[in-house]
């Protein structure tokens, strides 16, 4: 069974994104944002939580997701695995939260709101809520939505999420536990993200043996209004909500390299990969494993005997020259 999650404590340290980062894990922040106002008002109840949430919305539709009570609040394929198990609407955050108000508490309709930037459609809220050691460059996004989970998926970015209605369960899987949690389609996903096709609460479905290896490896945490959790890049997680209402506010972040010219995302480097060497015979593909480990993924400096005008690619790449290689791999392209 899964293990619980560490736990970082805030006490105002100045360098605490720096220790938190450092730590390379998931981590639990009890408390961080226990004194923001929406906080406040989720205690009260769910209804003063929505109309004090309501009250910053300038009705800007945001995406929402809508699926049958059947689907159990689980996003994910439909039995076909031809298309996906919800609806997808567009709505203002209020009228997400009329909907989500008038539901039954069980054997109601998954209703999700994802990823909507607070910015664009919760303008005032920035006011009165931020994370002390988040800078204002870091812009958060909520998600609002019943008893729905989200399957196991990765991010590339930092992530801080910070739980203000309802409650979360966070469970978490290192990266290289990816052969164990039987990942879908990397170019068709629910949300965008790669998901795992395996529920966690069925771990004896005979399509997925070695589901309960990853759940042997996994760490768990339940988040409470006012907690948050750090997410490195890269680690699987799954998010279920378990409340008739639940919120959360998250930001992402993500080191940059190659001057900001790199792509927002590198998942785009992941499938060029695939269509070029997947289907090579063994041993090129093992020769090409070998030349990516050596210039890639080796921690030894690979140009270190090359003098330091001629290493190209392999040196430190001003803006010009992060754009010309750029523009030659456009041409191998």
């Amino acid at each position: 069974m899964p293990s619980a999650m560490e736990e970082f404590r805030f006490t105002g340290q100045d360098d605490a994104l720096e220790r938190i980062v450092a730590r390379e894990r998931p981590l639990v922040i009890r408390g961080l944002v226990k004194d923001w106002p929406i906080v406040a008002a989720a205690a009260q109840s769910d209804v003063a939580f929505a109309r004090m949430l309501a009250g910053f919305d300038n009705g800007t539709p945001v995406d929402a997701l809508v699926m049958p009570a059947s689907e159990e609040g689980a996003i994910g394929y439909s039995a076909d695995g031809a298309g996906f198990n919800f609806e997808h609407h567009r709505a203002s955050v209020s009228q997400g939260l009329n909907k989500l108000l008038t539901l039954d508490d069980h054997d109601a309709p998954g209703v999700a709101m994802q990823s909507a930037p607070i910015a664009g459609c919760l303008p005032g809220f920035l006011d009165q809520h931020a994370v002390p050691f988040l800078g204002e460059q870091i812009k958060p996004r909520i998600w609002i939505g019943n008893r729905v989970t989200t399957p196991a998926h990765f991010d590339e970015y930092h992530n801080i999420a910070c739980v203000v209605c309802g409650v979360r369960r966070f469970t978490l899987f290192a990266p290289e536990q990816i052969g164990n949690l039987y990942i879908g389609p990397l170019d068709y996903a629910p949300t965008g993200a790669a998901i795992s096709m395996a529920r966690l609460d069925r771990p004896d479905d005979p399509r997925y043996p070695r589901l309960k290896l990853a759940l042997q490896n996994a760490v768990v945490a339940d988040l409470e209004p006012g907690d948050a959790i750090y997410i490195p890049p890269m680690w699987w997680h799954h998010v279920a909500s378990l409340k008739k209402l639940n919120a959360l506010v998250n930001y992402w972040w993500k080191r940059e390299s190659g001057n900001g010219l790199v792509p927002q995302t590198r998942l785009g480097g992941l499938l060029h990969a695939i269509l070029l060497y997947k289907s090579l015979p063994p041993s090129e593909r093992e020769a090409w494993r070998v030349l990516f480990d050596h210039y890639v993924f080796g921690d030894e400096d690979p140009a270190g005997h090359i003098p330091q005008a001629r290493r190209g690619a392999l040196g430190d790449l001003d803006a010009d020259q992060s754009a010309k290689l750029l523009e030659t791999i456009r041409r191998y392209l």
